[in-house]
């Protein structure tokens, strides 16, 4: 499982000219299912997203949580994150996990999170409209198979 997480000041998913989710302050969040993903990489995942320090202290180190800062999360399924460019330039998507299931793993993400922090979905599968500021920026990518 993968997850591209960016701190925003302000993010939302424009679907047939409408915006369907939005948040003012938090994290944005781009997430991804290979094949062999399950469960418990999506438990794992979790854990490290409510539990990063990316937020801004009152002396203004980075040091609390998506948590402490009471912040919102829009998150949105980007099975692009699995693109293989070791053959040419035309990305390869064999390692994604096919689309029902990958459905059933972004829906059981967006509960188990929805647990622990404020959470707006995409629509899983549409074209969607990303608009957002990235602030810092702070970007960070993550791999439930290559994380400790």
């Amino acid at each position: 499982m993968r997850v591209v997480i960016q701190r925003c000041s302000h993010a939302e998913c424009v679907v047939d000219r409408q915006i369907i989710s939005s948040i003012s302050s938090g994290m944005m969040l781009l997430v991804g299912f290979g094949k062999e993903d399950t469960e418990d990489d999506i438990d794992f995942l979790i854990h490290k997203i409510v539990h990063l320090r990316i937020f801004s202290d009152e002396n203004g180190k980075i040091n609390k949580s998506i948590k402490e800062v009471r912040g919102q999360i829009l998150a949105i399924s980007q099975f692009t994150l699995y693109a293989d460019l070791k053959k040419g330039n035309r990305p390869s998507f064999t390692e994604t996990m096919p689309y029902d299931e990958a459905k059933r793993m972004y829906d059981v993400f967006i509960r188990k999170l929805k647990e622990h922090v404020e959470v707006f979905p995409g629509v899983f599968g549409a074209d969607m409209k990303i608009d957002f500021v990235n602030d810092g920026p702070v970007t960070i990518c993550l791999d439930s198979k290559n994380v400790g």
